[in-house]
């Protein structure tokens, strides 16, 4: 056995996790990602209120401006549409993929597209998104923030020698910290990553999200504010009651969001019914803005002071109804029109909103219970119970509200994985032809040893064997592809193949040669009978060998063989554990 291969078993070694130190190297990378997350989010902010100056009322000013101050009906008629028009242009001379939410063009980029988004999208993504909401959007700037914030990650990574695994790190750190500047909800930014932008869970990319998020936690307060977004006052009160509420009102928010989703798509399929480029779809989206910002003008934009006086509960529900309704019908049809916006901040206000009206009928503040409808939307429209749960905290720093933000994320998540095959991110990369399953499982080839799976004792050939008998073993009576080939003391000289039979055929190889002296082990992937089931697998793919002899570590003696087919058992093991049910304990039994 020859230091070559023996080291295709020898460099992999047994732990908990894979991290290495370029953990390290992308955690300090991550640094200066977190802080141009954070700028891209200041940046962001100033080009809404940009636009909403300039739209609404007719200055050259990056303060914080609300729509509601411009009552005057001519400019609710037609700035939507101006806005709409002009994204509507970006979009089709620019990049097509500004459209849309801004996550789902994320995540489909991290799956699909080796974590590389463009620097015109970096660019164009935020100029619409702000054109959009600061013209009367219903949109919030969470999606085309965790999208810049993606772009910055995803641009700096592509200026080093990485894998697409390690720009998907970066990429979503950059994205933590977008969405950490604006809400300052850093946990809930880090949970978002892990439950909805990451596919995984491994140090490699949780260390640098939460170096980015921190780092954005530690400048927000200079760039942007200091302390929580909404930070309202009110008593949460104890006892099992408002738990049961809290998750009874999980449950409707669950069907809202199924109800919202499924309305969505069924808008966005009428769109593409249209005789029109989608280019003016968005301006058709903005009449029923512009009617919307009619009926009520705080329905339009992000809606940030809604939400606050919703959390605040100085909203009577009747206005807090007719929020509702409005803000759903404005925001589905503009969304599925295929304009530039995010999908958080309207989902917050629907279901604060839902939860503000159950409020006023319910023990407790009606804030608390704005707060409590929140966090079932999010859970239930993104898939995303535990971020759900801790971003309403957060945002508005009653942390003692956890029990029932936690008790309405899980009812809302349990209603809505059961009404809908796919969340409202993910149905729009679906009907792109791609699948995501969001659900992290074990991998059975990691969990599994060689030994496990192997066949024990296999069939070898000795090395004394003689070409010309190897032929005919191989035309006659041979029932496997290839046979380890071994010394009288059954350690590993290589493998035989069918193909190489073929060749000595071909090639006219003296038929009194031994083995022993034909084969050469150098390059022979082997591995050992503790190595993870996951390393045979990746052998095969490398060395395109679909059987993997497995040896003792001292010895070197062949104790089996692992085959593409025994990998499959692995798969039928993770079946039977799903699907397989039996009872042990039998209490009529004597």
């Amino acid at each position: 056995m020859t230091r070559k291969a023996a080291n295709s078993a020898e460099g992999h070694q047994l732990g908990d996790h894979t991290a290495d130190l370029r953990m390290v190297m992308l955690a300090a990378m991550a640094l200066v990602v977190g802080a141009g997350g954070t700028l891209g989010a200041w940046a962001l902010l100033k080009l809404i209120a940009l636009a909403t100056n300039l739209f609404w009322y007719g200055r050259l000013s990056a303060q914080a401006a609300e729509i509601s101050g411009a009552p005057a009906v001519v400019l609710i008629l037609l700035v939507p549409l101006i806005g709409s028009l002009t994204v509507g242009l970006m979009a089709r001379y620019g990049s097509e993929k500004i459209r849309g939410h801004g996550i789902p063009e994320a995540i489909e980029t991290i799956l699909f597209g080796e974590s590389r988004l463009s620097l015109k999208v970096a660019i164009l993504k935020p100029v619409s998104s702000a054109i959009s909401i600061g013209s009367g959007g219903p949109f919030g700037a969470e999606g085309p923030i965790i999208m810049t914030g993606g772009a910055i990650g995803s641009l700096f990574a592509q200026c080093f020698r990485l894998s697409a695994a390690e720009r998907k790190a970066l990429l979503v750190s950059g994205a933590g910290a977008g969405m950490t500047a604006i809400f300052g909800t850093p946990l809930a930014a880090i949970l978002l990553a892990v439950e909805v932008l990451l596919f995984e869970w491994k140090p490699r990319s949780f260390v640098p999200v939460v170096v980015a998020v921190l780092v954005a936690h530690v400048l927000r307060p200079t760039l942007i504010d200091a302390g929580p977004m909404f930070a309202v006052d009110f008593t949460v009160p104890g006892g099992a009651l408002p738990v049961l509420l809290a998750a009874g009102l999980g449950l409707v928010m669950g069907l809202e969001s199924a109800v919202l989703s499924g309305a969505l798509y069924r808008l966005e399929d009428l769109f593409h019914r249209l005789p029109l480029h989608w280019m003016w779809w968005p301006l058709i989206g903005s009449v029923a803005v512009a009617l919307g910002g009619l009926v009520d003008i705080h329905a339009l934009g992000p809606g940030y002071a809604s939400i606050r006086d919703m959390l605040s509960g100085s909203m009577g529900w009747h206005a807090v109804l007719l929020l509702l309704v409005v803000k759903a019908v404005i925001w589905l049809v503009a969304l599925s029109s295929g304009t530039s916006g995010g999908v958080l901040a309207p989902l917050l206000i629907l279901g604060g909103a839902l939860g503000a009206v159950a409020g006023h009928f319910l023990p407790g503040p009606a804030g608390m219970w704005a707060m409590i409808g929140m966090a079932g939307i999010m859970s239930g429209g993104m898939r995303a119970p535990i971020t759900g749960a801790l971003f309403a905290a957060e945002l508005t720093g009653h942390f003692e509200a956890l029990p029932l933000t936690v008790a309405a994320a899980a009812g809302a998540y349990g209603v809505s994985v059961l009404l809908m095959r796919r969340s409202i991110l993910t149905e729009k990369i679906a009907r792109r032809g791609r699948h995501i399953l969001q659900e992290y499982s074990v991998d059975m080839l990691e969990f599994l040893q060689a030994r496990q799976l192997m066949t024990p004792a296999p069939d070898t050939l000795p090395g004394s064997m003689r070409i010309g008998e190897a032929l005919d073993f191989f035309a006659g009576e041979a029932t496997h592809r290839s046979y380890p080939v071994v010394t009288a003391e059954g350690q590993l000289l290589g493998l035989l193949s069918r193909s190489d039979a073929l060749r000595w055929q071909v090639e006219g190889a003296s038929p009194e040669v031994a083995l022993a002296e034909t084969l050469s082990d150098a390059s022979q992937p082997v591995a050992y009978p503790d190595s993870p089931s996951a390393f045979v697998a990746d052998l095969m793919v490398k060395s395109g060998i679909g059987r993997i002899p497995i040896i003792e570590r001292d010895s070197r003696k062949v104790v089996g063989i692992l085959s593409r087919h025994d990998l499959l058992k692995a798969r039928r093991t993770l079946q039977q554990g799903e699907t397989s049910r039996s009872r042990f304990v039998n209490w009529l039994a004597r």
